[in-house]
């Protein structure tokens, strides 16, 4: 018999909150991982986004702090920046009738405003790993009474290199604390990471929830880098879509293609994670309320969007792995409708395909204009792999990475570094990899053949007025 949120021993404030937003039953980690964590035990949670993990670990959270006392109490690390929003506005949903005061810092947003209100208040942290330590260092953030810490994604920190700084930070909580770490994966160095700062972990493994899509009909269109542009209007025009989302993988080539599309007159919005909230909130209410028929985004940013309305989805760019494969195309298909995903394939990415054809047990139909397909059942099976790691192989290509000297305190950001790749190479802009912008240096991946090429092409060049010096990064 499935339990409610009530049999878990919440609180009835915290129930009070769940019942503001609606949420009626557990979810199977909400259901194992809330009972462990009210009970004071670590929890391993072996989890994809979508499982509910946000309020597995949040609502025992709220539980835990006493508002009446002004210090840091719990502290949440995430990868990414969205993440780190996201996580803050589900925690400060959970915790709307308790006065707990929940403070989002991450990089790329003014470090003052984030150090005033750590001044203010502040029971919960929600961070970035970057800043996070920066504000440590500035005495802005001080852990001393932090009895609750979560590692929320640890697989993306470790595969953004983040792994040895998230150690530095637990190692200033106290020894005393209890500790959730949430990943999708489990590698080697999570392990011993989590061997390392947990003390008898409970383990949860939650497989997602199948996800069948039965009213996607689904297509794959062959295409040469050059003319994808042209193909992609050629499709939106044959289709008409009521509303699509148009799937890149990178943040330039986002801005890039929602330029192109607005020059040939279509109605589009760009949605990515370079833009300010305000203004990702705008495209977001603009395309649910059906003012936008085209947005063309990345996966992170789309994360969340949950549009009924949806008829098309199309992969401009081949996802990196079958399951963003299937999270993507069930964008559409949704309540009932049916839906169509085209994904566009260079011959480069054939082997991606194939991966993906493999996973969802079928192969996928060639578009033609008119073309038709019956709906084809997907089912979304649990991650067994590892994500690649920064200098891995990349569409069966190797990849070397690069260290820059140059990173944000000279103003430098990830656009800068691939322009300066792409204008002085010719090397297209998807084969710059991986691009991490730390404070004095930073990070990119390029195809192993052309390391040396990049090197000598950007070494000494002026951007933003800083004379750029790059090597081999040395892998650790």
């Amino acid at each position: 018999m499935s339990k409610s949120f009530a049999d878990l021993g919440l609180s009835e404030s915290t129930l009070h909150a769940l019942r503001d937003v609606g949420y009626e039953s557990p979810s199977p980690i909400q259901e194992q991982a809330i009972p462990a964590l009210l009970e004071g035990r670590d929890v391993i949670g072996q989890a994809q986004t979508g499982t509910g993990k946000t309020a597995a670990f949040g609502l025992p959270i709220m539980q835990y702090i006493d508002p009446s006392e002004p210090s840091v109490q719990a502290l949440v690390l995430t990868p990414t920046r969205e993440l780190c929003i996201q996580v803050t506005q589900a925690l400060r949903t959970y915790g709307a009738h308790t006065g707990v005061d929940v403070v989002a810092v991450f990089g790329g947003a003014p470090i003052r405003t984030q150090q005033a209100q750590l001044r203010a208040g502040g029971h919960v942290v929600v961070g970035t790993v970057g800043r996070v330590l920066d504000l440590i260092s500035r005495h802005s953030l001080v852990l001393h009474d932090c009895r609750f810490v979560v590692l929320d994604e640890a697989d993306e920190m470790l595969d953004l290199g983040f792994l040895e700084d998230v150690e530095k930070i637990l190692s200033l909580t106290p020894s005393s604390r209890q500790t959730a770490l949430f990943s999708a994966t489990m590698p080697g160095p999570i392990r011993t990471l989590a061997d390392r700062y947990m003390y008898d972990p409970t383990i949860i493994q939650v497989e997602a929830a199948t996800l069948t899509i039965d009213t996607v009909a689904q297509f794959q269109l062959p295409v040469d880098a050059k003319s994808k542009p042209d193909k992609l209007v050629e499709v939106l025009r044959a289709e008409a879509p009521d509303q699509a989302i148009v799937f890149v993988r990178t943040k330039i080539r986002c801005e890039q293609l929602f330029r192109t599309l607005r020059d040939r007159g279509l109605n589009v919005r760009a949605l990515h994670g370079d833009m300010s909230q305000g203004s990702r909130d705008g495209v977001m209410l603009a395309f649910k309320g059906g003012r936008v028929p085209i947005l063309v985004a990345t996966d992170v940013a789309a994360r969340g969007l949950d549009i009924s309305t949806v008829t098309h989805v199309i992969n401009y760019d081949v996802p990196t792995s079958p399951d963003t494969y299937v999270h993507r195309i069930g964008r559409t298909g949704r309540v009932g409708r049916s839906g169509r995903a085209i994904t566009f394939v260079e011959d480069r990415q054939k082997r991606e395909l194939e991966a993906i054809e493999r996973h969802i047990g079928t192969s996928i139909t060639q578009w033609e204009k008119g073309a038709t397909a019956p709906p084809t059942p997907v089912r979304e099976r649990p991650r067994r792999h590892s994500k690649p790691r920064l200098s891995g192989r990349h569409d069966g290509e190797p990849y070397t990475k690069l260290m820059l000297g140059g990173g944000r305190a000279a103003g430098l950001q990830v656009a800068d570094i691939v322009g300066a790749v792409t204008s002085s190479t010719g090397l297209d802009g998807e084969a710059v990899r991986d691009v991490l912008v730390l404070d004095r240096f930073s990070f990119l991946s390029v195809p192993a053949a052309e390391a040396e090429r990049v090197i000598d092409a950007l070494d000494g060049q002026d951007v933003r007025g800083q004379a750029l010096s790059l090597e081999r990064a040395k892998v650790r």
